[in-house]
C-alpha cells in the first residue's frame, strides 16, 4: 500500500532535492533609498538540483560534512540557515549536512538559496517545528533574496527585492541549460554604473512566453564574453536567454526531444544538462 502522507515519507534516512530556479525575466525596474535593486522576475522552477542528506544530532551543533572549497562552513547558507531555525525556534536539537553539488557557483541557478531554502523545509519537518510557509519565508528572506521563492514552492512573478510572489501557471516546457566556465560575482552585476535600473513595471496579466528580458545580460555579457557567446550558439534553435546575474543560459523547448536534438548538437566542451518545468517544489507538501 503507498503511504501518501509526507511526513511518513520524507524522514531521516531521504535525500532532499534542492532544484534550480530559472529567471524568464528580470527586469530592474528602481532602487530603494538603501541601495536594493526593486525587481520584477518570474522564476521557473526546474527538475535538476542539488541533493541533500541529513543526520540527526542530539548535542545541538550543526556541521557540515561536504563543505565548499573556499566557502567557511560559518558562512555556508545550508550552516546559516539550519543555525537560524535554531535561534528562531529555540530547539536544542542539532544537525550534521550533507550537500551533493550539482549546481555552479555563480551561475545564476539559485543554487545557494535553494539548498538554504531546502533546509530550512526539512529541519523544520524533521525537528517537527511546525513553522508555517510565511514564516519559513521571512526567516528565509534574511539569508538572501532568492530564499523565499523555493519555500513559496510554486513557479512565481516576484517582485521587491523578490520576496513579493504570485504564483503563475506556466505552460509545460523542457529547458536546455547551458553553463560557461565562468562564476559571475552577483554583486558585481547589481553595482556596475551601466546596469539599466528604469525598465517600465509590467503586470503579471501582461505576461506572456518570452515576454520581457533580463536587464542583467547586457552587463554580464560585456564583463564576461564567454556567455555571450554560449547565448549566440543557443539563440540559433529558440529565444535564449541568462538566468539571474548569469552565468548559465537556457531556452525552452515544447518537448525533451526538441530539446535533446539542440543539446546533442552543442560544441565540444560546451557543458550543460536538460530539465523538465516543475509545477511546483518537490518538498512543498511539508508545510502549509
Amino acid at each position: 500500500m503507498i503511504n501518501n502522507d509526507p511526513w511518513a515519507r520524507w524522514n531521516w534516512q531521504s535525500v532532499y532535492p534542492a532544484p534550480a530556479k530559472l529567471n524568464l525575466f528580470l527586469h530592474v525596474v528602481g532602487r530603494r533609498p538603501d541601495g536594493y535593486h526593486l525587481l520584477q522576475s518570474l522564476f521557473c522552477l526546474v527538475d535538476h538540483g542539488d541533493r541533500l542528506r541529513f543526520v540527526s544530532r542530539s548535542d545541538g551543533q550543526i556541521s557540515l560534512a561536504t563543505p565548499l572549497p573556499g566557502v567557511s562552513p560559518e558562512d555556508d547558507l545550508t550552516v546559516r540557515a539550519a543555525r537560524l531555525l535554531q535561534a528562531q525556534t529555540g530547539t536544542r536539537l542539532g544537525v550534521e549536512i550533507s550537500v551533493e553539488k550539482r549546481l555552479p557557483m555563480g551561475g545564476g541557478l539559485g543554487g545557494g538559496s535553494s539548498d538554504a531554502a531546502t533546509v530550512l523545509l526539512a529541519l523544520n519537518h524533521l525537528w517537527q517545528l511546525r513553522l508555517s510557509r510565511q514564516r519559513l519565508q521571512d526567516i528565509g528572506l534574511t539569508l538572501g533574496a532568492d530564499v523565499p521563492v523555493f519555500v513559496f514552492g510554486k513557479n512565481a512573478f516576484a517582485e521587491g527585492v523578490g520576496e513579493r510572489l504570485q504564483t503563475i501557471d506556466l505552460p509545460p516546457a523542457w529547458y536546455v541549460v547551458l553553463e560557461p566556465p565562468v562564476q559571475v560575482p552577483t554583486a558585481a552585476i547589481f553595482t556596475a554604473p551601466e546596469l539599466k535600473r528604469d525598465t517600465p513595471p509590467m503586470q503579471i496579466s501582461d505576461w506572456r512566453p518570452n515576454a520581457g528580458h533580463n536587464d542583467l545580460e547586457a552587463v554580464a555579457t560585456a564583463r564576461f564574453p564567454v556567455i555571450a557567446e554560449y547565448l549566440r550558439w543557443l539563440s540559433g534553435f529558440a529565444e535564449a536567454r541568462m538566468s539571474g546575474s548569469g552565468a548559465c543560459v537556457f531556452a525552452a523547448f515544447p518537448s525533451v526531444e526538441a530539446a535533446q536534438t539542440v543539446f546533442r548538437q552543442r560544441p565540444a566542451g560546451m557543458h550543460g544538462w536538460l530539465a523538465a518545468g516543475l509545477d511546483q517544489h518537490p518538498l512543498s507538501e511539508l508545510v502549509r
